[in-house]
């Protein structure tokens, strides 16, 4: 008989090029594990409702009434739910032509790009444009439409940081353009280096890369620093200069760990440099409902916003976004609601504010467990998480734990990450699915375990750690930076 279409030989090549780390080969052995009844601490993904963190009260109010509008006829409905998440619930069914089962317009709901809008000026100082906000079924779909939208083939390159989250390796491999690395320096705290931007184009175009684009992650996935503002200056006028797209993955931007490097978009530097560049440089921003203290990884919102991008290219973005017909309308108003949450006097107000600050604080405090859990392990070395949700320790491996993963047919990192898993349950994601420096081997962990659980999930990370080492040591050289 002969193949058909669908037989993995005749696949685009494309897909199976595609690769992403995050839902790998550890994800799917520790899934096997996990129904074979071993308990699995699933680390490998930003997932924070699955991990143990409590939905907060008053969005999930809002959407019950919206999924339910029947329940606002209720005469009892102001003894179960409080006046302002009724009325908030009246208000964005009052957007819908039919409620939540009703497609919207693609770009999404008027009156929640305008919440969007309101929130970016309140938070930059200077106005938004409804016009050219797109909400979409979380940041992932936003950045693989853009992404669609800049690479027309093999010879586009998109400036990548390494290590990266993989949906921007995966995405453009899927697409069929070119990944063009520039490598965080892990000494400086995962700091960006204009020299290596410089370089890594440089030897991208002596290869015939045309460079259109630059992937900026803010705060850093999975390597959790915070860009200052002097660095994101110096991005700003680079792309300027090299007359690149700049993509502003700004999905963790309430996720922040510490005082000394508070979060600033891209887009409020751009604006505060002012023209030549606030006009010229061309800027496309990404956020979520999925990350920060929300954790709503399964409603799927987000929005990308766009900067100095010409009406016909955002009539081209609208065509293509039209083919899906429209974002999901749950999803929708869970970003109108992070946007424009309860405000003082808001009979819901303190406790969203309770719940919030209380889940910042927390995370707050496991980031600095974790970080300090992984140094006080042997050969392992970790840069405190200033914000996100992942800590990116590295694995000074020995010469012979690597020609063990040699022997096994596996990357050093990933040998290292299945015998942690088998041995302890904890799933991770191993450092070469992010990219990293040849001979330098890390993993990548969320710190999203309960803070009640955290000292006992480090303990076990610590003594299966310490036996491996003490297993292949001999005392010779290591992986290292």
């Amino acid at each position: 008989m002969s193949s058909k279409s669908l037989d993995y030989e005749n696949l685009n090549e494309n897909v199976k090029k595609c690769q992403y780390a995050v839902r790998g080969e550890l994800y799917l052995r520790a899934s096997e594990l996990q129904k074979e009844g071993k308990k699995i601490i699933f680390t490998n993904v930003g997932n924070p409702h699955a991990l143990g963190q409590k939905p907060l009260t008053f969005p999930r109010q809002v959407i019950a009434l919206c999924q339910a509008p029947f329940l606002l006829d209720d005469p009892n409905v102001g003894l179960v739910f409080p006046a302002d998440a009724v009325a908030r619930a009246k208000y964005y069914l009052s957007m819908t032509s039919g409620g939540l089962g009703a497609y919207s317009d693609s770009r999404g709901l008027p009156g929640i790009r305008k919440e969007v809008a309101e929130f970016i000026e309140r938070r930059d100082g200077y106005p938004s444009n409804p016009e050219l906000i797109f909400l979409t079924d979380g940041a992932s779909k936003g950045v693989m439409q853009i992404l669609n939208t800049i690479i027309r083939g093999a010879r586009d390159g998109i400036l990548v940081p390494v290590p990266q989250y993989p949906l921007y390796s995966a995405t453009i491999s899927l697409l069929g353009g070119s990944l063009v690395p520039y490598y965080l320096e892990e000494t400086a705290n995962w700091g960006l280096d204009i020299g290596n931007l410089r370089q890594s184009v440089t030897q991208a175009r002596s290869q015939g890369i045309t460079v259109r684009a630059m992937v900026i992650i803010n705060p850093g996935n999975p390597t959790g620093q915070c860009l200052s503002e002097a660095n994101l200056k110096e991005v700003l006028k680079f792309c300027y200069e090299n007359n690149l797209v700049l993509l502003g993955d700004e999905v963790y931007q309430q996720n922040i760990y510490q005082d000394e490097r508070p979060f600033i978009s891209a887009r409020k530097v751009l604006m505060d440099m002012g023209p030549p560049m606030s006009k010229e440089v061309q800027l496309v921003s990404f956020h979520t409902v999925s990350k920060g203290y929300w954790g709503e990884c399964g409603q799927r919102g987000g929005y990308f916003e766009m900067t100095n991008i010409s009406p016909q290219t955002v009539e081209e973005i609208y065509k293509v976004a039209s083919i899906s017909l429209s974002p999901n309308v749950p999803g929708q108003i869970f970003m109108g609601l992070m946007v424009s949450p309860p405000k003082p006097g808001d009979i819901s107000y303190e406790r969203y504010v309770r719940e919030s600050n209380g889940i910042l604080e927390s995370l707050r405090r496991r980031a600095r467990i974790m970080t300090d859990g992984f140094n006080s392990c042997r050969n392992v070395v970790c840069n405190f998480t200033e914000g996100a949700m992942y800590s990116f320790p590295q694995i000074r491996l020995p010469p012979k734990a690597i020609e063990a993963a040699k022997r096994a047919g596996k990357v050093a990192d990933v040998f290292y990450c299945l015998k942690l898993l088998e041995a302890t349950g904890i799933s991770t994601v191993p450092g070469s699915g992010f990219g990293q420096k040849e001979g330098v081997f890390h993993l990548r962990t969320t710190i999203l375990p309960a803070e009640e659980d955290m000292p006992a999930i480090m303990a076990s990370f610590k003594t299966f750690n310490d036996e491996f080492m003490a297993q292949y040591e001999d005392n010779g050289s290591y992986s290292r930076m």
